[in-house]
C-alpha cells in the first residue's frame, strides 16, 4: 500500500554511512530513531514521533521506493540518483553528506594514457554502468562495460578489465590492492529526494521537515 493514503511520513534510508550522517539531519527536525538498525533485524524503524518511520532498504532501492510511493521521501548518493534517472522525484537539497568521488583505476603499471587517445577501445567494470558510459563518450573513447555488483578491484588484477569505475573516499581499498586512481571526475554527495505527489497531499508534514534539513546541511 502506498505511504500517501496515511498520514505516516515514511523516510527511507540505508545502514551504515549515509544513516549515520542523516541522524543530525533529523535531530535538527526534532526527530530521534528509537532503534539502531546495526542491532535491530527490523526494517522498519519508530522514531519519536508517532507520524513519521524510517525505512531500511538498498541504497540502489531507496530512489524506486520514494519514486513509486513506498516512502514518501528519502536519502540517495547522487551515484545511484544518476543510474536510476531520477524519474518522477523532486531532489529539493544537496544535503553535503557521504562526500566522496567517482573515480577511474587500473591496475599499477598499466598505461591509461595510451590506452585512452582518442578513437581507442577500453573495457571497463563497474557497477555505474550510465556513469561510466556517459564519461568516456565524453572523452571520445569507445568502451566495453562489464557490470559488476561489488569486488570492482579485482577486475583489473584478473585481466577481466583494464580499468574499473567505482566510488572512492580515501583511496586505501585501491591502495591495498596494487590499484591507482588515475581520473577522478564526479564529486559525489547525497541528496534528499522526494515524492512528488507526496509533496502536494502531506505538504503540510514534509515542507517543515525540508526546510529543517536544510539549515542543517554540513557546511564545506
Amino acid at each position: 500500500m502506498s505511504t500517501q493514503s496515511n498520514g505516516m511520513v515514511t523516510l527511507a534510508l540505508s545502514k551504515g554511512r549515509i544513516f549515520e550522517e542523516t541522524l543530525p539531519l533529523l535531530a535538527a527536525a526534532g526527530i530521534e530513531v528509537l532503534e539502531d538498525p546495526e542491532k535491530s533485524r527490523k526494517l522498519i524503524l519508530p522514531t519519536n514521533r508517532p507520524d513519521v518511520q524510517v525505512v531500511l532498504v538498498r541504497a540502489t532501492d531507496v530512489p524506486t521506493y520514494v519514486q513509486y510511493g513506498g516512502a514518501d521521501l528519502g536519502v540517495a548518493g547522487k551515484d545511484i540518483l544518476i543510474e536510476h534517472g531520477g524519474q518522477g522525484l523532486y531532489q529539493p537539497l544537496d544535503l553535503n553528506i557521504a562526500k566522496c568521488r567517482m573515480s577511474v583505476a587500473v591496475r599499477e603499471g598499466f598505461d591509461y594514457a595510451a590506452a585512452v587517445k582518442q578513437g581507442s577501445r577500453i573495457r571497463v567494470a563497474t557497477k555505474y554502468t550510465a556513469i561510466a558510459r556517459q564519461h568516456f563518450a565524453d572523452k571520445g573513447v569507445h568502451v566495453d562495460l562489464i557490470k559488476l555488483y561489488g569486488s570492482m578491484e579485482l577486475a583489473p588484477l584478473t585481466g577481466l578489465a583494464d580499468a574499473i569505475v567505482d566510488l572512492v573516499s580515501t583511496g586505501k581499498t585501491l591502495l591495498a590492492n596494487h590499484l591507482v586512481e588515475v581520473e577522478p571526475f564526479m564529486q559525489i554527495s547525497s541528496r534528499l529526494v522526494v515524492n512528488q505527489a507526496a509533496l502536494k497531499l502531506k505538504r503540510d508534514q514534509l515542507r517543515p521537515l525540508i526546510d529543517a534539513f536544510a539549515s542543517a546541511i554540513p557546511k564545506d
